[in-house]
């Protein structure tokens, strides 16, 4: 079974992103046929009964179940289009840098919501906000939005000392090169202790 992998490119030789197609795609789209089929016998059944019934009660009771089955028919429909075709993606983020300059990189906009402090911990969020405003991407060209539904004090007062803590955790990223920009998930790991990571961590808690 062949298959074929597009890519996007803006040079001869950096693609920026792929699309394979899965094998699965196939066998998707023979169970969607087998089953759309069945689902025009149903409905042919439905309407020979609703023709045929003899009494107001049958009627109704069919009626409903023609209604009932339209609406799963409706539901299972719709969840169909992104199966016909599924794709494995991969991207090549380092392929940017060889196509642009970091100043004519475009500009990203980053919503992170939230709603409830006790489903989702303001410590939760604050470490996701960091770790997107330490992105290795030029810092004019981010903006990072936080969406709070819940208008919590909890996470106001956070996000202010994430900001102080901020001040001194993105520049650490950014001369130390690390790959895990999230401080909790980065003061987990085996990370290398220096004087500089230590103070680090000492304004973290």
């Amino acid at each position: 079974m062949k298959t074929t992998t597009t890519t996007t490119t803006t040079g001869p030789s950096q693609p920026l992103h792929s699309l394979k197609p899965q094998r699965r795609r196939h066998l998707n789209r023979v169970f969607t046929a087998v089953y759309t089929v069945a689902i025009i016998s149903l409905f042919y059944h439905h309407i020979l009964k609703l023709i045929h019934s003899t009494t107001i009660i049958y009627f109704v009771i069919y009626l409903s179940l023609s209604i009932s089955d339209f609406i799963l028919v409706y539901m299972w429909s719709t969840a169909q289009a992104f199966r016909m075709n599924p794709v494995s993606r991969k991207v090549f983020p380092e392929s940017l840098e060889k196509l642009l300059e970091r100043k004519d990189f475009p500009a990203m906009d980053i919503f992170i919501c939230t709603a409830d402090p006790l489903k989702e911990p303001p410590i939760n969020v604050v470490n996701m906000a960091l770790s997107v405003m330490a992105y290795d991407y030029p810092s004019e060209k981010l903006s990072v939005y936080v969406s709070d539904d819940g208008g919590s004090e909890l996470t106001m007062f956070a996000f202010m000392e994430a900001a102080k803590f901020g001040k001194i955790w993105l520049p650490f990223c950014r001369e130390n090169n690390i790959m895990d920009r999230c401080p909790d998930v980065y003061f987990r790991s085996k990370y290398v202790v220096s004087a500089h990571a230590v103070e680090v961590k000492v304004k973290l808690i």
